[in-house]
């Protein structure tokens, strides 16, 4: 998709810095993605605590537990 936006130049050239990205898209695809995946992460941490997962991943693995 095509998009036109105005974006601050000094802003877009410190991302590039801190990245090491070649190019300006590379940096917004880069800076999009981490977005994503902070509020992804976010909506996972609301949960903390909330669920209870007793689960025995030897028997889910269909392991012998060797120290019985």
């Amino acid at each position: 998709m095509k998009t036109t936006i105005d974006l601050p130049d000094e802003l877009i050239q410190e991302a590039m810095k801190i990245t090491s990205s070649k190019s300006k898209i590379e940096t917004i695809k880069l800076a999009l993605n981490n977005l994503i995946r902070q509020e992804k992460r976010k909506k996972i941490f609301k949960y903390r605590g909330k669920l209870d997962l007793n689960l025995d991943l030897d028997s889910l693995r269909g392991r012998k537990n060797v120290f019985s």
